[in-house]
C-alpha cells in the first residue's frame, strides 16, 4: 500500500514536525503537490500532501484562506517549510488547520520538498510493482486451476479467494458452476448485492459472472472473464463435434447399419456401457431455435451423459434409474433457459437394440405434445419406420401431398378433417361437433379427400392406410 501520512512523518530522515491539534490519518497519500499560490484548490484533485514556504502568505486572512482551500479540495495535510519567508508556521494557519481538522506538519529548511515528494513517488511505485506481481501470481493460479483438471468449478473457487466473497457463473440462465469464499467471511443473514460480469462465448447463452459486493482486485476479474470466455467456447466447439459424431453412430445403430459387437465396441468408445439398461431422452426445440442445441450445455446435475444429435432433435442417452428424472430436469432447465421445447422418454433396454427401441419411443412420445412426455408402447407405425426397407415416408407423401397442397392453396382444411374424422372412430356428427361444421360440409371433404388422394376414409384397408400416413408425417 502506498505511504500514509503518518508513515510519512515517521521517516526520520525527514525530521518532519507535528504540528497544530488534528491527528495525521491512515489514509494513502495521492501524492504531493508543491505551491506558492495563494488558492491552491483548482490545481488539487484531492488526496494530496500539500508543501508551501508561505511566500504569499503575508497576512493572517491569507493564511486562513489557504487553509480552507486547501481543505476543500480534500487535501490530506500541508507541510510548511520554515526558515525561508517564515521562520515559524504562523499562528493565523495553525489555528485555522485546527478548525477545520487538517494536519499540518513543520518542514525543516534542511529538508528539501523533492525529498518528501521522492518517497512519497517511490511509495507508489512498489505499491505499483506490489499490486502487478500479486496480479501476475493471480494469473498463474487461474491457469493453473483451469488447465490442472479443476476446470471451471476450480478456478471459480481460486477467484473467490482472492477476492474474498462469492463467486458463480450463469448460463442459459442456470448456474453452471460456482466458488465460494472461506467460511466466516460474511455475517450470516447479510443481505447482499451482486456485481455481473458479461461473458462473450459466440452464442445467445446470457453467460454472466456473478460477484458478491463488496470486493476489490477488479483486474484479475478482467483475467478471470477473459480465461471463462475462452473455455466456454472451447466447451462449447467440442460438445457440437462430439454431439454430431454421436449422433452419425446413433443413427446407424436407429437404421440397423450398424449392430452387434461392432455396435458394442464403438459405443464403448463413447463409454457407453451397452451391457446396462439405457434411457434415450429427446429433446425437441422450436425451429428457430434448433442452432443452439449443437452447443447447449447440460445443467451440473444431468453431466456425465452421452448426448448426440439426430434429426434436428438433442439425444441425451442415460442410465435406467435416472431417465425420467432426467427428463422432467431437462424440461425445467429447457423452460428456464427460455427454450419453446418438448422432452421424449424412451423405455430402458440394453445393447445397441434396445438404445434402437428407447429411441424410437422416445420420439414417438414426443407427438403427445407435451412438455415432458413419458414412454409408451410403440405404435405399429413406429415399428414400421424402424425398419428403412418400409419405404412408408414416400408412401405416405404419396398419399397426403394432395391434400397438404389443396389446404394450401384453398384454406381446405382437409388434413384437419382427415385427422379428426381418425381420431374419432369414423364418426361425421363427433367431426361436426368437433370442427363446428354442418355435417354435410364433413361429408363433402371427405369426399374431396376420397377424390384427391384415391383413398375413401370410410373404407376400412384406406382408412388404415390414411392412418398410417399421418402418423408418418406426425413423427417425421
Amino acid at each position: 500500500m502506498a505511504i500514509s501520512l503518518a508513515d510519512l512523518l515517521a521517516v526520520s530522515s525527514l525530521r518532519l514536525i507535528p504540528a497544530g491539534g488534528a491527528t495525521a490519518s491512515d489514509t494513502p497519500i495521492g501524492w504531493v503537490a508543491v505551491t506558492e499560490l495563494e488558492d491552491p484548490l483548482p490545481f488539487l484533485s484531492g488526496g494530496e500532501v500539500v508543501l508551501t514556504t508561505g511566500v504569499r502568505q503575508t497576512t493572517p486572512a491569507a493564511q486562513r484562506r489557504f487553509v480552507r482551500r486547501v481543505s476543500e479540495a480534500g487535501g490530506l495535510a500541508v507541510g510548511f517549510g520554515v526558515g525561508l519567508s517564515h521562520q515559524r508556521i504562523p499562528p493565523a494557519l495553525l489555528e485555522e488547520a485546527h478548525r477545520v481538522e487538517l494536519p499540518v506538519f513543520e518542514v525543516p529548511y534542511e529538508t528539501p520538498f523533492i525529498a518528501i515528494g521522492k518517497i512519497v513517488a517511490d511509495s507508489h511505485s512498489a505499491d505499483h510493482y506490489s499490486r502487478l506481481e500479486d496480479l501476475l501470481r493471480g494469473h498463474q493460479v487461474l491457469a493453473a486451476a483451469l488447465l490442472g483438471g479443476g476446470g471451471l468449478s476450480r478456478l471459480l473457487e481460486e477467484l473467490a479467494g482472492m477476492l474474498g466473497t462469492d463467486v458463480a457463473l450463469f448460463q442459459y440462465g442456470t448456474r453452471i458452476a460456482g466458488g465460494r469464499a472461506p467460511a466466516g467471511t460474511e455475517p450470516a443473514g447479510t443481505d447482499r448485492s451482486w456485481h455481473r460480469v458479461p461473458v462473450a462465448t459466440g452464442l445467445k447463452d446470457r453467460c454472466t459472472l456473478v460477484i458478491a459486493e463488496p470486493y476489490a482486485s477488479a483486474a484479475i476479474v478482467d483475467y478471470a472473464q477473459s480465461l471463462i470466455s475462452v473455455e466456454l467456447s472451447n466447451q462449447a466447439r467440442r460438445r457440437a463435434g462430439e454431439r454430431v459424431t454421436a449422433g452419425q453412430l446413433l443413427q446407424d445403430i436407429v437404421r440397423g447399419a450398424l449392430a452387434g459387437p461392432d455396435a458394442v465396441a464403438r459405443l464403448g468408445s463413447t463409454g457407453l456401457d451397452c451391457a446396462g439398461r439405457h434411457v434415450v431422452v429427446a429433446v425437441e426445440v422450436a425451429s428457430g431455435q434448433r442452432k443452439a442445441l449443437r452447443t447447449l450445455p447440460l445443467p451440473e446435475d444431468c453431466a456425465g451423459v452421452l448426448t448426440a444429435l439426430l434429426d434436428d432433435r438433442l439425444l441425451v442417452l442415460a442410465p435406467e434409474p435416472d431417465g425420467a428424472g432426467l427428463g422432467a430436469r431437462l424440461g425445467a432447465y429447457l423452460h428456464a433457459a427460455g427454450f419453446t421445447a418438448r422432452v421424449g422418454i424412451g423405455g430402458a433396454y440394453a445393447q445397441p437394440n434396445g438404445l434402437r427401441w428407447s429411441y424410437f419411443e422416445a420420439r414417438e412420445s414426443l407427438t403427445r405434445g407435451g412438455p415432458v412426455n413419458p414412454p409408451n408402447r410403440l405404435s405399429l407405425t413406429s415399428l414400421l419406420l424402424s425398419s428403412e426397407d418400409v419405404p412408408l415416408a414416400d408412401l405416405a407423401a404419396e398419399a397426403l401431398s394432395p391434400l397438404v397442397d389443396f389446404d394450401a392453396k384453398h384454406s381446405g382444411g382437409l388434413i384437419t378433417t382427415l385427422e379428426r374424422y381418425l381420431a374419432l372412430n369414423g364418426s361425421v356428427a363427433a367431426v361436426a361437433d368437433a370442427l363446428q361444421l354442418h355435417r354435410n360440409t364433413v361429408r363433402y371433404r371427405l369426399q374431396q379427400i376420397a377424390d384427391l388422394t384415391g383413398y375413401d376414409p370410410a373404407v376400412t384397408a384406406d382408412r388404415v392406410h390414411l392412418y398410417l400416413a399421418l402418423n408418418v408425417r406426425a413423427l417425421r
